[in-house]
């Protein structure tokens, strides 16, 4: 049976599921993680909640099945039966590793104080940081255990590229592919990633256990 994770790892690799308009329900790969994936023309809900029920779900919302999954209607019967809370819908990016030595030079911190790295661990394992001058940047386990990144620049330091810089360095520490996910409406942010080389997959809704917590602007 395919998991959440094969579906992952042949994105990455940039196989994706057929653009046939349809919905696959798979369970969740941890009780941590339950969500929506989308790709073009076809979606992932990853739910331990009755497969029947999600498809039933998804049919009353009496919309295009394109955008069923990520309808409101459903997205809210899903909250309701589930009892979880829902995050923002977020354009998910991956990139490959990237030889050679980072650039800026990054010290690893341990700082669980730092806003970034407390809302990292609140959703991944495994959670590792790095900092720059005027920057951070954050490793984890995530959904399904592939490794995703975040990285926080300094007001201060912003508008000198020091966002695609450290998306670039991610990919240097690392020996796999590495996920983004980031809001569709900071397009500063997108911007940085794709000039870093990592490219738009899909979007994506996690539905989390416990109200969030959101890192400082």
């Amino acid at each position: 049976m395919q998991t959440l994770r094969d579906l992952l790892d042949a994105a990455a690799a940039g196989v994706f599921p057929p653009a046939d308009g349809g919905t696959t329900v798979l369970p969740q790969p941890s009780p941590r993680d339950a969500g929506v994936l989308s790709f073009t023309a076809h979606s992932v809900v990853f739910t331990d909640e009755d497969p029947q029920w999600v498809r039933a779900a998804l049919r009353g919302t009496d919309c295009d099945p394109l955008a069923a999954p990520l309808h409101p209607r459903f997205l809210t019967a899903l909250l309701d039966r589930t009892g979880r809370r829902a995050e923002t819908v977020d354009a998910v990016l991956v990139a490959g590793p990237l030889p050679g030595e980072p650039v800026p030079a990054l010290r690893e911190i341990e700082d669980a104080g730092h806003p970034r790295i407390r809302y990292a661990r609140e959703r991944r394992d495994a959670v590792r940081a790095w900092t720059a001058d005027g920057g951070v940047l954050v490793l984890g386990r995530g959904v399904a255990g592939r490794l995703e990144v975040s990285v926080e620049v300094d007001a201060g330091a912003r508008h000198r590229g020091l966002g695609r810089l450290l998306a670039a360095a991610a990919r240097q520490l690392v020996s796999e592919p590495l996920w983004a996910q980031v809001a569709p409406g900071n397009a500063r942010s997108l911007r940085a990633f794709q000039a870093a080389g990592y490219r738009v997959v899909g979007a994506e809704l996690l539905l989390q256990r416990k109200m969030p917590v959101c890192p400082s602007e």
